[in-house]
């Protein structure tokens, strides 16, 4: 046994930390500074070690520190010693192999006798309402993936005319307003940089040297601003997503990436938790300039699918980090791109996950919403 496990066989940490021993009993002084001296040496040596190394002998600690009752190892901290915090651990966790994992699970044909039990228990624990699903007989989903995917009922969401920008899904609002300082929010307090999410302005040739800012170039008719919509799909919503608008889509931008949770809760807890994660950006125009809509991903949901472009491929196992890949759909003998009309299916997900919308418009642009409600596909966003 060596030095620094015999000092704290010997001696609690509490007394460790003791600086109270009047200086004349030299004795006790050396005998209690002796194992502070040891741990902050061995905590030395841990910092001399390779990252991996350091990681495999500092997270057995840094568990016991966040599950211990009463800050049982905070004198570990007071020599030293920082535990790994806990979004470092989080992140660290595999979640693109889990969704892969996932995924391939969904896809397994559920024995007949089995599917109404299956699905009645994810109905009664995410609260779907079955009955605007278009097949209400849960026996006719094969599998928990068809399940996920399953579509409405025409009359289940209609789609509202008197606005100009409706609801492309089923979720929550976490937040909408104006864009400011190039920073878009994800949930109230927390943001992310506008062209970290959206990537280089490389889809249209229009750059001004003049203007100054990411948001600038992306401002494209004198007094116009720009605007962000963030909608929150929860497990038991519906998975699909359609057009918002009439607009033409010219450009489709996929950043692999992570897959961590988009919940509200976790939104809150990492910063710029939409720019690690996988997403597919597609931008275009409508009849107030530039418009965007992006579908991003999240833990278990690892496919995210475009229905007019079957050459995406979302959650590959391999990928370069802050890498991402662009397609353009405007062609010599289609200068219009992809034209979708308000309310035409566009996509979905294979789970619940964040859609965010970010357009140009007039400045006197409204939102009909409320942060935190719930909205439905069709309803309205805003308009003039």
């Amino acid at each position: 046994m060596d030095n620094f496990h015999l000092c704290i066989f010997y001696c609690p940490l509490d007394r460790i930390m003791d600086h109270t021993v009047p200086e004349s009993d030299n004795s006790k002084v050396n005998r209690l500074q002796f194992p502070q001296l040891a741990l902050r040496r061995r905590l030395g040596q841990l910092t001399c070690m390779s990252r991996s190394a350091l990681k495999l002998r500092s997270w057995p600690l840094t568990i016991l520190y966040y599950l211990l009752p009463f800050a049982a190892l905070r004198p570990l901290v007071r020599v030293g010693w920082r535990p790994t915090s806990k979004v470092a651990i989080y992140k660290s966790v595999p979640t693109r192999l889990l969704s892969r994992a996932w995924g391939r699970l969904n896809q397994v044909e559920l024995p007949t006798w089995l599917r109404k039990p299956v699905y009645s228990l994810y109905i009664w624990t995410f609260g779907v309402n079955m009955k605007e699903a278009a097949v209400e007989d849960l026996h006719q989903y094969r599998n928990l993936s068809e399940f996920f995917r399953r579509k409405l009922k025409p009359q289940a969401r209609p789609v509202c005319d008197s606005h100009s920008v409706i609801s492309p899904s089923d979720g929550k609002i976490l937040h909408f307003g104006r864009v400011k300082n190039c920073e878009v929010e994800q949930v109230k307090g927390i943001t992310y940089s506008l062209e970290s999410f959206l990537g280089p302005q490389t889809w249209t040739d229009n750059l001004s040297v003049a203007k100054a800012s990411f948001q600038d170039q992306l401002v494209t008719q004198e007094g116009n601003e720009l605007y962000h919509c963030v909608i929150y799909l929860a497990p038991g919503d519906y998975h699909c997503f359609h057009s918002p608008t009439d607009w033409n889509v010219y450009h489709r931008r996929h950043f692999p990436g992570s897959l961590m949770s988009v919940n509200p809760g976790v939104a809150r807890w990492i910063k710029e938790l939409f720019c690690y994660n996988e997403r597919v950006v597609l931008t275009g125009t409508w009849k107030y300039g530039f418009f965007s809509l992006t579908a991003v991903g999240a833990t278990n949901v690892g496919s995210i699918r475009i229905y007019f472009d079957r050459d995406l491929q979302t959650n590959s196992p391999r990928y370069s980090k802050g890498s991402h890949n662009d397609v353009s759909y405007v062609t010599n003998n289609n200068q219009d791109g992809i034209p979708m009309r308000k309310g035409e299916q566009l996509g979905e997900f294979n789970l619940g996950s964040t859609i965010v919308l970010i357009f140009e418009a007039p400045k006197d642009f409204t939102f009909n919403l409320k942060a935190g409600q719930k909205i439905h596909f069709g309803e309205a966003v805003g308009s003039l």
